[in-house]
């Protein structure tokens, strides 16, 4: 709660100052998905580094969606789960 509206804010125009044919106007200064969190340091100070490093987390996020349809895809085949593959 607290979190996301600290995020709405930093990230959106505030709907007063937004024209009324824009609504959801956001910032320039603003980059989707960087929230300004990173206890470790790992986010590249420059700007292209950064959009490839985010390109390649989109990319493993599609992947891992691909592999959970697969399981839920092979348990509605033979209606076993996951782990009964397993054994």
């Amino acid at each position: 709660g607290a979190y996301e509206a600290s995020r709405a804010e930093a990230g959106w125009v505030d709907p007063a100052d937004c024209p009324v044919d824009q609504p959801g106007l956001l910032k320039d200064d603003y980059a989707p998905g960087d929230l300004q969190f990173d206890p470790l340091g790992l986010m590249p100070e420059d700007a292209e580094e950064f959009e490839i490093m985010q390109t390649k987390e989109l990319q493993n996020g599609r992947l891992a969606m691909l592999a959970a349809a697969g399981f839920l895809a092979q348990e509605a085949v033979d209606g076993q789960g996951i782990i009964e593959h397993l054994q």
